[in-house]
């Protein structure tokens, strides 16, 4: 994957650095011809005006923990919820964006497509709405101490909050490199009122590769990304806190820049999807818990056919929406939390052995070889039928703590606004209205390895 010459812009002070969004800025131009629909690979990839035929997300509520969310983005007018502000020292409440990266999160799970008489950018579950909850600015602390306790000290209400709000889903684009006491038990309170917890497990896998919470706490549902090629991004870290992955390269999103778009990369993107993912499961069967709808996500996911039921590349494969509203299954046990690790963490839980995250079978970390999605549970020839899981090497010199550097909060590379284009994907002032399909693909059109479209 072919990263943007901005993702490091000199050296920051450790704590601006230690609590990065997710999300990186990516360089490139675009070309002006297309409208800002036909930028966004990934819901082709995802085929969601396919699932937009049956389920939008309506009626569920997504919780958004990150830098505020903008509600005059044109993008998403009507879907942002009033939300509670935990940044008392910046300017505004939850719903002034400090930096642009809540509001790009927000884009990618609720976008309308609004911009432009319906030219603006799309989420993959339009008809969510988004419940802000806007984080301090981390950045603004001394040192990587107290960042980490800034972060954790209101990450944990924030979860709680969400959950007592009715958020069904919650998405925290957002890591650091330390947990706590407080958050675990936010997680499982959570987790026991009803909610999903999704969370980005970092972009410093071409890196130090350390590990990061939320995602890595038990209960948290770690997300990986893959890019245009169905692999593993570079950045996309890996380990046993991977559960899924999501498409997170070249991204088009609406976000908080002038322009209302923006182009960026990384775990956040994926996660987003991941939300919205759940969101339009969860529309479609109101009356299933969050265990049922995660292990629904879990059944029809694309997983690895290497022999191995995960690896730490994209765990136990690539979130796969459309197949789980096809052809749910059996949503299984309503008060049985599908993941191991939740289980595990409990006292007298089993080895680790027991946990099902072993790498064993997949391939070593730093083969290069791809590994394949499951073809299994439908018809249809343009399945994900590629999976990723890339080489990085991990970071072997020893640093200290003050030269530490993390990836800094950057909002997404804003783009142009797009000329709107008469009566492509009509979008009226009041609710969400499905664009028409796109074309049927010709035979053998699926993206496999090397044949999606090269990154910025």
């Amino acid at each position: 994957m072919r990263t943007s010459s901005t993702r490091h812009r000199g050296r920051r002070a450790a704590a601006s650095a230690a609590l990065g969004l997710l999300l990186v800025t990516a360089a490139g131009t675009t070309a002006h011809a297309e409208s800002t629909r036909e930028k966004q690979w990934f819901l082709d990839v995802m085929k969601a005006e396919q699932m937009w035929q049956s389920s939008t997300g309506e009626g569920v509520t997504v919780a958004v923990i990150d830098s505020g969310v903008d509600p005059n983005n044109p993008d998403l007018k009507g879907r942002i919820l009033p939300g509670k502000d935990l940044a008392p020292d910046q300017p505004g409440d939850e719903h002034t964006d400090y930096e642009g990266h809540g509001t790009g999160m927000a884009g990618l799970i609720a976008g309308t497509g609004a911009y432009g008489g319906g030219n603006g950018a799309f989420g993959l579950a339009p008809g969510a709405k988004i419940l802000p909850i806007r984080l301090p600015n981390t950045d603004t602390a001394a040192n990587l101490a107290e960042a980490e306790q800034h972060f954790n000290k209101a990450v944990a209400p924030a979860i709680r909050y969400a959950a007592d709000k009715g958020a069904k889903v919650i998405n925290i684009s957002q890591a650091a490199t330390e947990g706590s006491p407080q958050l675990t038990a936010a997680v499982k309170y959570a987790l026991d009122k009803g909610s999903l917890i999704f969370a980005g497990v970092g972009n410093d896998g071409d890196k130090a590769n350390e590990v990061m919470y939320p995602a890595a706490t038990p209960g948290v549902v770690g997300v990986a990304a893959v890019g245009k090629d169905l692999r593993r991004t570079a950045e996309s870290e890996y380990g046993p806190q991977v559960d899924m992955a999501a498409p997170g390269e070249d991204m088009v999103h609406a976000c908080g820049s002038e322009t209302g778009l923006c182009r960026g990369h990384g775990t956040s993107d994926a996660t987003a999807l991941a939300s919205a993912s759940a969101a339009l499961i969860w529309s479609v069967h109101p009356d299933w818990t969050n265990n049922q709808v995660l292990r629904v996500m879990l059944n029809t996911i694309g997983g690895p056919t290497d022999g191995a039921k995960r690896n730490d590349s994209i765990g136990y494969g690539i979130v796969r929406p459309r197949i789980a509203l096809q052809n749910p299954g059996d949503p299984g046990p309503a008060d049985v939390y599908p993941l191991p690790d939740l289980a595990a963490a409990e006292p007298k839980s089993p080895s680790p052995q027991a946990s099902g995250t072993s790498d064993e079978g997949a391939p070593a970390k730093e083969d290069d070889t791809a590994a394949e999605a499951s073809a299994a549970s439908t018809n249809d020839g343009a399945l994900w039928t590629t999976l990723g899981i890339g080489a990085a090497a991990l970071l072997a010199a020893a640093i200290a703590v003050t030269t530490v550097l993390r990836r800094r909060r950057t909002p997404a590379a804003p783009l142009p606004a797009p000329a709107p284009v008469p009566g492509q994907f009509p979008h009226p002032t009041a609710g969400f209205t499905v664009p028409p399909p796109t074309p049927p693909e010709a035979p053998g059109s699926a993206i496999r390895p090397g044949q999606g479209p090269g990154p910025n």
